[in-house]
């Protein structure tokens, strides 16, 4: 009898707690196998394990929820989805600091990176708040480079290129260098490149997406683009309803995460380039001295141009890393 009643407590808590629990959505316009995709499954574990069931998240990939990054920072303001992992550059246009890790050649290296994402996060904050977000934590993709059918290896070759842009200052950029260049949502790639109507794309390719492109562009440069970020935001609503104990289950998955997908990057680079070997791509990792001036030279024009949209403080951060070099 006192066994019977013990086990009648524990499921009638058990069915309290499950009517307590709330599920949220986290949309992503990647792959789960890129490595913003695996921080989404990861945080969603974390979030699972902390919260002990009070709050689950179900991380949906590839653009499932109709929701592109462009349109991500929307859809979390106005509440249609709960959560959103978006590409930084895809956003540009809402807030110029969204662009920030994005710009061309401005850090060099995964440490550079970092310390330009640590030194921007109150500004990256700041916006998302305007936009009714919080922001939970990034995730950096790897070093973007140039995906093509045949070698970029002069400036006339590569302004012979019709190429996708993941952002506005990377069409820019490639304007400037004489290629036709357009901004294309990755969801959106794939009936360009069958056509014929894009046939180069700036992207590290990471994980799933390089199935996505390896079909059509059998060659890669290294041409150290950016190590460009995405960011992990929750609606503010949706925030500020949760228990001070769930908020803070939350904010500690999204510290180890961060932490997991930073530790990630490195040596991803290398697996990224085993596997397109495998599937027989060209990997090109010196770029002609020419070219690499020219793209250089032609980012710094970019980069200005970015910087007087930004305001003196997203000019400062700039400056900053530059005067650290």
């Amino acid at each position: 009898m006192l066994m019977a009643a013990a086990l009648a407590i524990v499921s009638a808590w058990e069915a309290l707690a499950q009517s307590r629990s709330e599920q949220w959505t986290l949309a992503n316009e990647y792959p789960a196998t890129s490595l913003p995709g695996e921080g989404d499954a990861d945080f969603a574990k974390r979030v699972a394990e902390r919260s002990r069931g009070r709050l689950s998240i179900v991380a949906i990939p590839d653009a499932k929820t109709g929701y592109k990054s462009r349109e991500q920072l929307k859809a979390v303001a106005e509440g249609k989805v709960a959560m959103a992992d978006t590409f930084g550059g895809a956003i540009g246009g809402d807030e110029a600091i969204f662009a920030l890790s994005s710009l061309p050649f401005v850090a060099a290296d995964l440490a550079q990176a970092r310390s330009l994402y640590e030194a921007a996060r109150p500004a990256y904050e700041r916006a998302f708040a305007r936009h009714n977000q919080k922001l939970l934590y990034a995730t950096p993709w790897p070093a973007s480079g140039l995906w093509t059918k045949a070698p970029v290896d002069s400036v006339e070759a590569l302004a012979k290129l019709r190429i996708r842009a993941y952002d506005r200052t990377g069409e820019d950029l490639f304007s400037r260098l004489g290629a036709m260049a357009s901004v294309v949502s990755f969801a959106d790639l794939a009936p360009k490149l069958a056509s014929g109507e894009i046939d180069a794309v700036l992207s590290s390719g990471d994980g799933g997406a390089g199935r996505k492109l390896w079909e059509h562009l059998p060659r890669f440069t290294e041409i150290n683009y950016a190590i460009p970020l995405s960011f992990t935001t929750v609606n503010l609503d949706k925030w500020n309803s949760l228990d001070a104990d769930t908020r803070a289950a939350v904010a500690a998955a999204a510290v180890e995460t961060e932490a997991r997908q930073w530790k990630a990057l490195e040596g991803r680079l290398e697996q990224n380039y085993k596997r397109m070997r495998e599937q027989g791509m060209t990997i090109d990792t010196s770029v002609p001295r020419a070219l690499r001036e020219r793209m250089r030279e032609a980012a710094r024009e970019t980069v200005d141009a970015w910087a007087a949209t930004a305001g003196p403080e997203g000019e400062a951060l700039v400056e900053t890393l530059r005067n650290d070099r």
